[in-house]
């Protein structure tokens, strides 16, 4: 039985694109519009807005390598298991991390996303 490496079609690479798009602007508008930005900072000093949660939460959450780990464990259950879902996730996840401080495992989640093309699809199309 002679099976295809995984690789999606154009309809999908339209979704992963939009999508990996759309976590790599969210990730930057955090990092340098909220995070980075010390007057953002001190305005939120006892506010309770949601840019300041928004805030609070990333910040807390690249302290713990949260960005890197999800990229990180995403990236590897697509090696295997390839699937266009989990590959959108761990792209969308290894976008965020890239940006969040989080560049060690983030960077080792996108070399895994690149070795799962070379992984045997079940849901390729003869």
């Amino acid at each position: 039985m002679n099976q295809r490496n995984f690789l999606p079609g154009a309809r999908a690479w339209n979704v992963i694109l939009v999508l990996g798009g759309f976590a790599l602007g969210w990730a930057i508008y955090m990092r340098y519009a909220l995070v980075e930005q010390s007057a953002v900072g001190l305005a939120c000093l006892g506010v309770e807005t949601g840019s300041c949660i928004a805030r609070r939460t990333v910040i807390e959450l690249f302290g713990y390598s949260a960005f890197g780990i999800a990229a990180l464990a995403t990236s590897l259950i697509q090696l295997v298991r390839p699937s266009i879902p989990m590959f959108t996730l761990a792209l969308m996840a290894t976008a965020a991390g890239l940006v969040m401080y989080n560049n060690n495992l983030s960077g080792v989640a996108a070399g895994l996303l690149l070795i799962s093309f070379a992984r045997p699809w079940q849901g390729a199309r003869d």
